[in-house]
């Protein structure tokens, strides 16, 4: 039987109640989500937690920061924790540890270890009772549904994903992570030639180093090995190791001067055939200007649908593709069938 999907409204207002959000880290992605927040009125940001010190963080809204170790005491007055740590380190832990407290979204996006990543958040949350929907944002998360939705159009074909020319947040983060490094931007580079054979519906096999490059410019600390920190960004399993990888050491004044902005993006492609000879070519395409700030409207809207499904009792990991659209939207089913469809 076909089900209508019920969202609560607040009585009187003819609007759906605020859903209460707790942003987990206010770095890039964080100060992302608390701007999407401002632009979606059905949503309200309560808390911010992090490791850093309360009172040191200069934030936009009238929420409430405080220390990670307070989120046991703030269970009961959120409806969802958007999870802003990197993939590198924070996620794997925070993951499971916080979808036992809370309904989740993050965008962890180690594209290697996403499915041990979900049996882990998986666990925590059914156990909890908590809905946590990971690996949002736009690769994974948007660019994923694009590109079942291409193989769904085009069975008889191929998919191909570049990302970039643009700033990788976790890419960037995981060399930041590694001793004796200040700040770090890793540029991902798609290598022309290998877009080109694509657009031009070749169909090649290309490995993984012939589809994009690493441009990576490090600040060091003074005194640093530097010959050791770029063997252990090229070493970089998941990140590096597989790519061609250029490394350039530049002061802090250089970085602030010339790498300060967060540009990205990046296209989706399937070639194939329909009938017996036509063949037919699907592109999507993202262009950038700020990679965190778009990663964090589109955490926003998966925060909505992680509080929408859990008061419907879907609990337990979710990804993009257990999703229908109306619940990341603001509109009504009537709305959207009116306006949209």
């Amino acid at each position: 039987m076909k089900r209508e999907l019920k969202f609560s409204k607040m009585e009187g207002t003819g609007m759906e109640k605020k859903t209460r959000v707790a942003i987990i880290g206010y770095g890039n992605v964080g100060k992302g989500v608390e701007l999407a927040i401002e632009q979606n009125p059905d949503m309200e940001l309560k808390v911010i937690f992090t490791r850093r010190k309360p009172d040191t963080l200069k934030i936009r809204s009238n929420a409430k920061v405080l220390c990670i170790t307070e989120v046991d005491k703030y269970v009961n007055d959120i409806d969802v924790a958007v999870l802003c740590g990197g993939s590198a380190t924070d996620l794997p832990k925070q993951g499971p540890k916080l979808a036992s407290i809370f309904n989740t979204v993050d965008s962890y996006d180690t594209h290697a270890k996403i499915l041990d990543y979900y049996v882990s958040v998986n666990e925590a949350a059914k156990k909890a009772g908590k809905t946590s929907i990971i690996s949002t944002g736009w690769d994974p998360g948007l660019f994923s549904l694009l590109r079942v939705i291409e193989e769904i159009a085009l069975p008889q074909g191929k998919c191909y994903t570049f990302w970039g020319p643009g700033i990788s947040q976790g890419h960037s983060d995981a060399i930041r992570r590694i001793p004796g490094v200040k700040d770090a931007r890793q540029y991902t580079m798609p290598i022309d030639t290998a877009v080109r054979r694509v657009r031009a519906g070749k169909n090649p096999e290309l490995k993984t180093s012939e589809k994009h490059w690493r441009d990576c410019y490090v600040v060091v600390e003074d005194g640093a090995d530097l010959k050791r920190i770029e063997q252990e960004i090229k070493r970089m399993p998941y990140y590096y190791a597989d790519y061609r990888t250029v490394v350039t050491f530049i002061s802090e004044k250089e970085m602030a001067e010339r790498h300060s902005e967060m540009p990205h993006g990046g296209f989706v492609l399937r070639v194939g055939k329909t009938g017996e000879c036509h063949k037919q070519l699907m592109e999507f395409r993202l262009e950038l200007t700020s990679n965190p700030e778009f990663t964090g409207s589109v955490l926003a809207a998966y925060a909505r649908a992680a509080h929408r499904l859990n008061k419907e009792g879907q609990i337990g990991a979710k990804t993009v593709f257990d999703i229908a659209p109306a619940y990341l939207s603001m509109k009504s089913l009537e709305e959207l069938r009116k306006e949209v469809l």
